[in-house]
């Protein structure tokens, strides 16, 4: 089933052409009908590094989908649901995380802090330079 659901979504174009048709609100669609294979995921009990690795894959393809055409264009690209099934597919068989999965997650987690902070020492940088 989350394979058939891949197949629509990313190989149909479906994601990308609901993105395209509502801004926004199609991505976002996209991302909780991709919940569905990261359920699959958790129920064949696969490792939470790569439960995390797919949560990663899904936020990226919402979060940049959303952007206007640019986001678009990367939608029918990244496919993050098809990466979701190669990932549950692969790990499956093996049951354990591999380090790529720990780095690719720790990654994604220091890219989020970074976008986080950034603001706030712009913020305390700009505040000292004016008082």
């Amino acid at each position: 089933m989350a394979e058939r659901l891949a197949r629509w979504t990313d190989g149909a174009l479906l994601d990308p052409i609901a993105g395209l048709i509502l801004p926004g609100l199609g991505d976002v669609v996209g991302g909780v009908v991709g919940l569905f294979i990261v359920a699959v995921a958790v129920q064949k009990k696969l490792p939470a590094v790569v439960v995390a690795r797919m949560l990663v894959n899904l936020g990226i393809d919402t979060g940049l989908g959303m952007i206007p055409l640019a986001g678009d264009l990367f939608d029918f690209a990244f496919r993050a649901n098809q990466k979701n099934v190669a990932l549950l597919r692969a790990r499956h068989a093996g049951g354990r995380g591999r380090p790529g999965d720990w780095m690719f997650v720790a990654g994604a987690g220091l890219l989020c802090l970074a976008a986080f902070a950034l603001p706030i020492v712009l913020l305390v940088l700009f505040f000292r330079a004016v008082l």
